[in-house]
């Protein structure tokens, strides 16, 4: 699946189950093992089990492949990965523990989020298609 569709796909999931403050990072240059990370919260371990569901079934409807889902017995983070795309979905507690925006956060892609505002809404643009 391409990546632009794949990011779509899982932020559009996201958005489906009220994921909050979802935040979308290229890491081309960080890491091989993938092109982009997807941080988001959910309010407690069944929103994120199902913020996981989510992004699990919708990649599958469309085509992708989800290589493995871990987390899922506790709830408190839980990560998708999606090939190409890793999500880390997480509850608020421990998204400001291990502040994973500090890892993977040197290169944050622009994306339309149809039902949240503040500063990832806007046109969606992918910073690894200009040179640097």
């Amino acid at each position: 699946m391409d990546l632009r569709k794949l990011q779509r796909t899982i932020v559009d999931a996201l958005e489906d189950v009220k994921a909050h403050d979802i935040r979308v990072f290229d890491t081309t240059k960080l890491s091989d093992l993938f092109d982009r990370v997807i941080i988001t919260t959910g309010t407690s371990n069944r929103q994120t089990r199902a913020l996981a569901f989510s992004v699990s079934t919708s990649v599958k409807e469309k085509g992708g492949e989800i290589i493995s889902i871990e987390g899922l017995d506790t709830g408190e983070w839980v990560l998708v990965d999606c090939g190409d795309i890793v999500v880390h979905i997480l509850q608020p507690a421990i998204r400001a523990y291990y502040q994973l925006e500090g890892m993977w956060g040197s290169k944050p892609v622009r994306v339309k989020l149809n039902t949240q505002s503040g500063p990832t809404s806007g046109p969606m643009t992918f910073s690894d298609d200009q040179e640097d």
